[in-house]
């Protein structure tokens, strides 16, 4: 098992310098997100020959490893411009997790097209099915690559994404049938996931190669009144990347399911709640996925 930390709390920090950090706090691996120097959101990654080879030298002097990487393009847009674009960057951060012997990819099924032309969107072209259509176009360009190049992709269904339940994610995952296509498990989106914890993380019996950890409120508790959005009704996806503690996850249950699932992937720390007590956090966090590791692993 490898426990991870993404360090985007810390995404001001150089890569060499987030490597560093990252042994300091106590892990042995980093997640790599999206950042602004590297490996940007929606765009093109920045990751040119000499940063790819700083940011090599760096894990290998503080002794780090790269357990995942977490692209983010437009894959299940479908405009026609946005979803080419996003292949284009797909196949360049595929050429990067070569160079960078990173073995497993993340990310969500997506949210489909820009926000600015979905929002504006008067032809109905931005549908459920239509994102979907995309994403599974992009599939049939993107499986063949991978498999090829021996990586893994792992998805997640995000709130707000053209499908936000565990279930029907794993179908689809399924049914695309490829040993690079696996599943992810985010803790703090799991209220959203569905209604019951062990059932969604065993739905992904077979499939789940990645979690991350954080806590978060259910925003369905209360009659949905956990959280008060104004006006009422309004069309909102809430919710937060806190401390294991700090929300209503109950971790004995998802440590212990894990655990009977035979689980051994990557385990990543995902706290983005507390930038103000970033190394605080994350070190504290270090040290509760350790103890919960021990508890049920060994």
């Amino acid at each position: 098992m490898k426990i991870a930390l993404d360090p985007h709390m810390h995404r001001h920090l150089s890569l060499p310098e987030t490597c560093r950090l990252t042994k300091e706090l106590g892990y042995d691996y980093i997640e790599l997100s999206p950042r602004p120097d590297f490996m940007v959101w929606w765009t093109r990654p920045r990751a040119y020959p000499s940063v790819v080879r700083e940011f090599k030298k760096a894990m290998k002097e503080h002794d780090v490893g790269l357990a995942s990487m977490q692209p983010m393009y437009r894959w299940s847009s479908p405009y026609r411009d946005e979803w080419e674009m996003a292949m284009d960057n797909w196949k360049r951060i595929i050429e990067v997790a070569v160079e960078l012997d990173n073995p497993l990819l993340v990310s969500e099924f997506g949210r489909g097209g820009s926000v600015e032309r979905s929002q504006a969107d008067r032809a109905g072209i931005h549908t459920p099915e239509a994102c979907e259509n995309a994403f599974w176009r992009s599939m049939d360009v993107l499986v063949p690559i991978l498999e090829r190049e021996g990586l893994t992709l792992s998805l997640e269904p995000h709130p707000e994404d053209w499908i936000e339940t565990m279930e029907p994610a794993i179908e689809i995952i399924k049914t695309i049938n490829s040993p690079a296509i696996k599943t992810s498990y985010i803790a703090p989106h799991c209220f959203f996931y569905g209604d019951d914890l062990e059932t969604t993380l065993r739905a992904t019996q077979g499939e789940l190669v990645h979690a991350r950890i954080a806590d978060t409120f259910n925003h369905k508790a209360s009659s949905e009144l956990r959280y008060i959005v104004n006006p009422p009704g309004a069309n909102v996806r809430v919710h937060q990347h806190l401390d294991m503690g700090e929300g209503e996850i109950d971790w004995d249950i998802f440590f212990k399911t894990l655990h009977e699932m035979g689980f051994d992937g990557v385990l990543s720390s995902c706290v983005f709640g507390w930038e103000d007590r970033a190394e605080a956090s994350n070190r504290f966090m270090r040290g509760e996925i350790q103890r919960y590791v021990d508890k049920y692993w060994k």
